[in-house]
This record gives structure tokens, sequence and C-alpha cells, in this order.
């Protein structure tokens, strides 16, 4: 096949998750319910910890932080979606699928990188009771967001860059619901050895090296815990870590799932059906995994919501 320019590629194909018909209205309505739920969950969060004083600590401040961005990751594919089924179309154009790419990129790697910092926030907390206060001061938590989000920028814009130097022939349709960074990469009919290369790269350093830190991390906590002499004590420590171990367990379950069974097998639609895992459920599941065990969370929903319902309506 003769490459061609890819100046020349006006649109990309999305083919979702079924070609089947009848089963386009159900996936409508299951990613419509999801979405909402994620926005409305996440947003929750968000307005919770900023109505309430008492959540004024760094440990609420990376959670909004998190669900923050878990609001925009699932914008960044879900709305499309619902675009393309309501009109019965399946294009993106190269622009949008560029600029879909990147934020699902950098939406994706802060997400990895804020529950990283959330266990270190963890482990300064449980092991470091005395100085938590001179370490986990605001300046250093609002540092900490930054250049996480300034490393996920620099690495999608990298990224992007990379698959704009790709020229891409016939083959435009992509079989995935979001365009997806590797399945950007294979449509290309010229040399992709220096893609493959940054990509596997990147794999390891913004997979492994957040992990490596979490794994760490918790390491600590548990030879921190393990030498309470009070049970009490080391169930309230230990409590304290369920619901960020949930949402870590989840994220990396789901994502490292995905990657290892597409590249143990050519099967692209289990890999899409497994995307739907960490792009959308994931970030759906977080407001539901910090509420239901976290007492201050859910005393500040009972505030915001109170405040709400005794407005009343206005009568003129």
């Amino acid at each position: 096949m003769v490459p061609g320019n890819h100046t020349w590629v006006t649109k990309f194909y999305l083919l979702a998750l079924s070609k089947e018909p009848e089963l386009q209205s159900l996936i409508y309505g299951l990613f419509l319910c999801m979405y909402l739920i994620t926005v409305f969950g996440n947003l929750l969060i968000i307005l919770a910890t900023i109505s309430d004083s008492h959540l004024h600590t760094p440990m609420y401040f990376f959670l909004s932080n998190l669900s923050f961005v878990d609001v925009y990751f699932t914008s960044t594919t879900i709305p499309k979606i619902l675009l393309n089924i309501q009109t019965q179309s399946k294009d993106i154009t190269y622009e949008g699928c560029i600029t879909q790419m990147y934020f699902a990129l950098f939406f994706g790697v802060l997400d990895d990188f804020l529950l990283t910092v959330m266990a270190y926030y963890r482990y300064v907390a449980i092991c470091h009771p005395l100085h938590y206060m001179v370490i986990m001061h605001p300046h250093l938590c609002g540092l900490l967001v930054l250049v996480s989000s300034m490393t996920s920028a620099l690495h999608s814009l990298l990224q992007s860059l990379m698959v704009l130097r790709l020229s891409f022939c016939a083959e435009l349709e992509i079989p995935h619901f979001f365009c997806e960074l590797n399945q950007m990469v294979q449509l290309a009919c010229s040399d992709t050895f220096l893609n493959d290369a940054v990509i596997y790269c990147a794999a390891g350093l913004f997979g492994f090296g957040p992990f490596a830190g979490i794994l760490y991390s918790y390491l600590k906590i548990v030879s921190t815990i393990h030498g309470i002499s009070s049970t009490q004590g080391k169930h309230k420590a230990f409590s304290t870590c369920v619901s960020h171990l949930s949402a870590v367990f989840l994220f990396y379950c789901t994502t490292l799932g995905v990657y290892i069974s597409s590249t143990a097998t050519d099967n692209t639609h289990s890999s899409s059906s497994g995307s739907v895992l960490y792009t959308v459920v994931t970030p759906m599941l977080n407001p539901f995994i910090y509420s239901l065990r976290n007492k201050d969370i859910k005393e500040a929903l009972k505030k915001l919501i109170g405040k709400e319902s005794t407005k009343g309506p206005i009568v003129m």
C-alpha cells in the first residue's frame, strides 16, 4: 500500500461497541445513565468539599481534584458516543480525533498521578503524624497537583505530535468508541517504530512509576500499622485507606487488564468493551467508593442537600 499524506485525511469512523442497529438504543441509554451518574456524583463531591469548611484539608483537596478530573475524563468520550448514536453517524473529524485523543490521555494520566499523590498523603498522615502539618501544607498540595497536570499535559502533547507526523491511507475505521492512541497508530501506513517506542516508554514511566510509588507508600503504611499496639488504632488507621485502595485496585486492574488482553490477542472488540471499565465505570464508581465509607462526606452531603431543600420555591 502506498503511503498517503495525513493532510488528505478529513475524518475517521468510530465503530463503537456494536454494529447491531437494535442494540444502539440500549447502548445509548446505558451510556447516558452512566454519564449522568458520573457527572452528578462527582459534582456532589466537589460541592460538598467546597461548601463544608471542615473538609478544607489536603485529603479532600485531592479528592475534589480527582472528582473534577473524572468528570472531564468521561466528557471527552461519552458525549461523542451519544451524538453519533443519535445522528446514526460514526464519523469524527481528523482534528476532533486528535483533540479527543489528547484530552483522553491527559485526564487518564492525571487520574493516575492523583491516585499516587493521595497514596503519598496517607503515607505522611499515618507514618509521620507529628510532621503532617509541616509536610502537607497548602503550597505543597497545590504544587503536587500543578506538577501532575503539567506532566500529563506534556505527555499528551508529545503523543499527539507523534501521531500528527504519521500518514494515513484508506483504512480509517477505528475499532473503538473513541480515538484511542494505540488504535490510531495501528491505522497508520507509515513507519510507526518511533511511535511504538514512545508509547512503551511512556507506559513504563507513567504506569509502573506511579504504581511503584503507591506500592512503596502502602508497604510503609502496613509496616507502621503493624507496629501499633492498639487493635482499635490499627483498625482506625487501616479504615482510612480502604476507599483509596479500592479506587487504586479498580483503576489499575481495569487498565492493565485491557492493555494486557489487547497485546495478547487481536480481539479489538473485547479491548473496546474492556476500555469502558476504566474510562466510564471507574469514574462513575469513585464517588460511591469515597462517600459510602466516609462519615465526613456523608455529613457534608446532608448539609448541602439540606440547604438546597430549605431554599424552596420563590413566590413572586
